[in-house]
């Protein structure tokens, strides 16, 4: 039986237990952040060296999912899959039993290692399984985990860690893990998969290892550093850039590289993979700003800030079936712009926000996004793996991720960054006019403060800075929905057939 006719004797509970693990995953990438500061509490640390925590498993993950083409051809994808489960579980057990920040974070780490190839070794089973006919509602379900997961993770994690403790974030991957390893590996077991031997590119991964961990650091550590105003951030900046430029060289002119760049040669690859990164830099943009924004200029807590952007989730939920069952008899692309026409709207709208917003506006326009977000993850990935052969669906999926967490990464810094530096200078601007020495604003100064002007000039320089921070907020969503309309040419840039390539290639691996 060939890879292509192999179908399992349950189909849906094999897509269970693949759907259950990625969510499990992707789940971990935002559960521990708000446990932040009771974790360091409890393991005697600073919150700033809590945050190793989240970026210790980032950077992993970034080292390891480049790699999945690799470790597929070299163990088969079930194997592969099966093994990456269960060090999964055991990794998160030794997390929940560390005793100190060094050992918490040396497991979070192998944690992230082995989690990067589990999305796309993921992808590829299920595009494996189901027959060409049905691969767009595979795509579509693993699109609706991929979305709900992060939303559920800081609801969860805040939940738990107030109401047991940090270490059960943790322990509750164990069963799961446990569950989804056994029933992946009893389902697909009679999945024909030639595996062979490659030559270990050790010039290949060294390089990927030190480029993309030094770049790691620098987007997490540098808006802290002060960026390049710190020799440390200029240091690893350097670091980073000569190797990722060997790490290039090397791996495009190598006969057998680690990561295989080739696969860019293929039109849908490209612009799929480009509008899937850029795309979902700007969604991850928006889902960093919007949270931070409702804590530090709204004044709502953790758990409300939870509760207002949650409803991002509700129509992706209500839509997947559809989307699956349907997407297919319409040309992808016009579904994709759909989608980014939709986000870059919700953008343009955020971008006429205030102060006064209330949290049913911030919650609807939330939801309406949510229209955007479930016409947007199917459609791209079935575009970009369209071109592939089915024995590179793994390697190009676990590059395209890679690449898509990579963007991620450089937008959570370089949104931060401009949302802050254009406060200053709105600050600045907003501050030119009041003088201690202008008589409007000394009797302003002595209204707010109650006969005190120090007083009262506390109070309009906090007024300020939230009026500051809120206009950089306003522009940033301004130019958020601008890149949201532009990728409405890149995604047409991809030409049809749409549909998974089948036949010869497809028994591979």
């Amino acid at each position: 039986m060939t890879t292509a006719s192999f179908r399992p004797p349950n189909l849906a509970l094999s897509t269970f237990g693949l759907s259950l693990a990625t969510f499990m995953q992707v789940l971990d990438t935002t559960i521990a952040n708000v446990s932040l500061p009771t974790i360091a509490g409890n393991l005697g640390v600073s919150n700033d060296q809590s945050t190793w925590v989240i970026t210790s498993f980032a950077v992993s993950m970034a080292i390891s999912l480049p790699l999945t083409g690799f470790l597929t051809r070299r163990f088969g994808e079930v194997r592969l899959f099966t093994a990456c489960t269960l060090l999964f579980a055991l990794t998160s057990f030794m997390c929940g039993v560390s005793q100190s920040m060094g050992m918490l974070l040396m497991f979070r780490a192998l944690q992230g290692a082995v989690a990067g190839p589990m999305y796309p070794i993921t992808q590829s089973l299920l595009i494996g399984i189901y027959p060409p006919a049905k691969r767009g509602m595979a795509l579509a379900l693993l699109a609706m985990v991929t979305v709900v997961a992060p939303i559920a993770g800081p609801i969860l994690g805040g939940m738990i860690t107030d109401n047991y403790s940090w270490p059960w974030i943790f322990f509750i991957n164990v069963p799961i893990g446990i569950f989804a390893s056994v029933v992946v590996a009893e389902q697909l077991r009679g999945k024909v998969e030639k595996t062979e031997r490659p030559k270990i590119d050790y010039v290949g991964l060294v390089t990927l290892i030190i480029g993309v961990g030094a770049l790691q650091i620098v987007l997490d550590k540098g808006n802290d550093a002060d960026w390049f105003n710190s020799n440390f951030i200029i240091i690893t900046s350097i670091v980073s850039a000569v190797s990722l430029a060997i790490f290039l060289i090397w791996e495009l002119t190598d006969k057998d590289p680690i990561v295989d760049l080739r696969l860019f040669r293929h039109r849908n690859f490209a612009a799929g993979t480009l509008a899937l990164v850029l795309a979902y830099s700007a969604f991850f943009s928006i889902g960093l700003l919007v949270p931070l924004w409702l804590q530090q200029q709204l004044g709502y807590t953790a758990t409300w800030a939870g509760y207002a952007t949650a409803p991002l989730g509700v129509i992706p939920v209500l839509l997947t079936f559809f989307v699956g069952k349907y997407a297919t008899r319409i040309d992808l692309r016009m579904l994709a712009a759909t989608a980014f026409l939709v986000m870059g709207l919700t953008c343009f709208m955020r971008s006429g926000f205030d102060l006064d917003v209330d949290f049913d506006h911030v919650a609807m326009v939330q939801l309406l996004q949510g229209l955007g977000v479930a016409l947007f993850f199917m459609p791209v990935l079935s575009i970009l793996l369209s071109d592939l052969q089915q024995n590179e669906i793994a390697a190009g999926s676990g590059l395209s991720t890679f690449l898509r967490t990579l963007g991620g990464s450089f937008a959570a810094s370089i949104t931060t960054l401009l949302w802050t530096r254009r406060a200053v200078v709105h600050h600045e601007q907003l501050a030119e006019h009041i003088t201690a020495y202008s008589p409007v604003s000394q009797a302003a100064m002595q209204q707010l403060g109650h006969g005190d002007a120090q007083v009262g000039g506390s109070v309009i320089n906090r007024m300020i800075t939230q009026q500051g921070f809120q206009i950089s907020f306003n522009e940033v969503f301004h130019a958020l929905g601008w890149i949201f309309l532009g990728l409405i040419l890149v995604i047409w840039l991809a030409k049809p057939p749409f549909a998974a390539k089948a036949g010869p290639a497809a028994g591979g691996h």
